[in-house]
């Protein structure tokens, strides 16, 4: 079988929305893998934004699946375009990394002009809603209504604290599988479970290495 890396990621808005959940997104790539006779060693899952020219940046675990699959010289493989992005500038830099996509609602024959072109579509459809949005946002001011609330700045915290704490959810969610399934193999300790980890490819939710108190705290989350 030939191996493939598998990348993940959801931003705490999109985690229940039909279609972009990380179970969801899991199902997808297994499937095709199994249909296209691909092996899956390794998984990355990234909660995070796919927004703005500095995404790559603030995607450690999708720079850490380009980094395994240059080592293994296999493609990288997302269930849906999206799952990178729908900025094509974004894309057309993934690309220059050398390393093949795979998106597996569009199937193993795709080639990177069929993935710029379906950029562009989601570009040019966020472009569309956006100004859309805009032009309603104008004609409500134009009509008297209030936009935003400036003075409610606790509130303003609290929602940004409530975003944090729903991504660190999120992002237990979506690796607690992978620790159940490890536990099961008889492998129960912190350090066991986080060396464990750290051998399957799986990142921190900052990116880096599993150790004992992370493991300590993702359990504690998830409780």
């Amino acid at each position: 079988m030939n191996p493939i890396v598998t990348y993940l990621r959801v931003s705490s808005q999109q985690q229940g929305k039909s279609g972009l959940g990380i179970e969801a997104q899991r199902e997808a790539n297994a499937r095709f893998a199994t249909d296209n006779g691909f092996e899956i060693v390794a998984e990355f899952v990234e909660v995070e934004t796919g927004k703005g020219s500095d995404a790559l940046d603030r995607r450690p675990q999708l720079a850490a699946a380009l980094a395994t699959a240059r080592k293994a010289k296999c493609p990288v493989v997302v269930s849906k375009l999206d799952r990178l992005s729908r900025d094509v500038h974004f894309i057309s830099g993934l690309m220059a990394q050398r390393v093949p996509f795979v998106v597996a609602e569009l199937g193993a024959d795709a080639d990177p002009f069929m993935l710029h072109l379906y950029a562009a579509l989601a570009e040019k459809e966020r472009a569309l809603i956006s100004a859309r949005t805009a032009a309603a946002l104008s004609a409500a001011k134009a009509k008297g209504v209030v936009l935003g609330n400036r003075t409610n700045l606790s509130d303003a915290q609290a929602k940004g604290a409530a975003s944090n704490a729903g991504k660190a959810d999120a992002f237990a969610a979506a690796v607690l599988p992978v620790v159940e399934k490890i536990k099961a193999s008889g492998i129960t300790t912190l350090a066991g479970i986080a060396g464990e980890m750290n051998a399957r490819g799986v990142r921190s939710a900052r990116g880096g290495e599993w150790m004992p108190q992370t493991v300590k705290n993702l359990l504690a989350r998830a409780a």
